[in-house]
């Protein structure tokens, strides 16, 4: 039966699971709406990301120094991905870029397989997150609650960025006219690093402050994956804005979907996502350009 106590808890644990979907989905749209590039492997960075707070946070019982490590590494591996691997693909057909992003997640997955094992993994919650809070309808876990607060300045930072700075003016018009960020003679190649390193990075973030809510392991990074194309389409591909209010339709969707009829989280999610396609092809707040 539902309550209404029932009913608020889910609620807020749809904000927090949309939250974090919001983050990750964030990488995975600037880096499809700027580069075009369909990245597979984005969830395994997600994954490494978690990892890597995992250890940095079982050394040394810091979660700063965890939040810290986990984003660094991942960019890190991102920036390596794109100088290495990636680059050449921006001209390749789709196929050929699914197919590439796509193997590179498995090589990823199970290299840390190779390292860690399949055992599931636990990272404990920061001291300073420990207990519940009262917030007048429901007591409430407290990391979940500063989870929240983390997301949303991690999103304000990236709005700054994105809107209020040089690099982000590239990103956007790279977004909506690639052609002609190229015929204006800027560096795309720097500009496509950038873009690739710092949606790795909001991955591998999102991976470490998630680790102390789920297990840790090589698999992890799967389903949020699908969850996170299902936010891009829609919200609408290179949306800023399409991908928070995709990442909160989503996460409430699962949550509430999953109080009255678990079995079914996934497909209400996905008639979500087929609804606003009927409606709006390009997505909430995408554009008809990019379609």
């Amino acid at each position: 039966m539902v309550t209404w106590a029932l009913l608020w808890a889910q609620l807020f644990n749809g904000l927090v699971l949309g939250a974090l979907l919001v983050l990750v989905a964030m990488g995975l749209t600037i880096v499809f709406g700027t580069l075009g590039i369909v990245n597979f492997a984005h969830g395994a960075l997600y994954m490494i990301g978690a990892y890597a707070g995992y250890v940095a946070f079982l050394h040394t019982q810091s979660f700063i120094l965890a939040m810290v490590s986990g984003a660094a590494v991942v960019l890190l591996i991102g920036v390596i991905l794109e100088r290495g691997l990636i680059r050449h693909y921006y001209a390749r057909p789709p196929e050929d870029q699914i197919l590439v992003t796509f193997g590179l997640a498995i090589v990823l997955i199970e290299i840390v397989r190779l390292i860690f094992g399949g055992i599931s993994r636990r990272t404990d919650e920061p001291i300073w997150g420990n207990g519940v809070v009262n917030l007048g309808l429901l007591y409430y876990p407290r990391y979940q609650v500063e989870v929240l607060g983390i997301v949303t300045l991690v999103l304000i930072a990236l709005y700054l960025v994105l809107y209020r700075t040089k690099i982000g003016l590239i990103v956007r018009a790279g977004i909506e006219d690639p052609l002609m960020v190229n015929i204006l003679g800027i560096n795309v190649t720097r500009t496509f690093l950038l873009v690739f390193g710092l949606g790795a990075m909001a991955a591998g973030f999102a991976g470490v402050i998630n680790a102390p809510i789920v297990s840790v392991d090589p698999d992890m990074g799967a389903p949020i994956l699908i969850q996170c194309f299902v936010v891009i389409v829609i919200g609408g591909v290179g949306s800023f804005w399409g991908a928070v209010a995709g990442g909160l339709i989503a996460g409430e969707t699962l949550s509430l979907t999953t109080m009255v009829a678990p079995d079914y989280a996934q497909v209400m999610l996905f008639a979500a996502m087929a609804f606003i396609l009927i409606v709006r092809p390009q997505g909430l707040f995408g554009v008809k350009t990019r379609q």
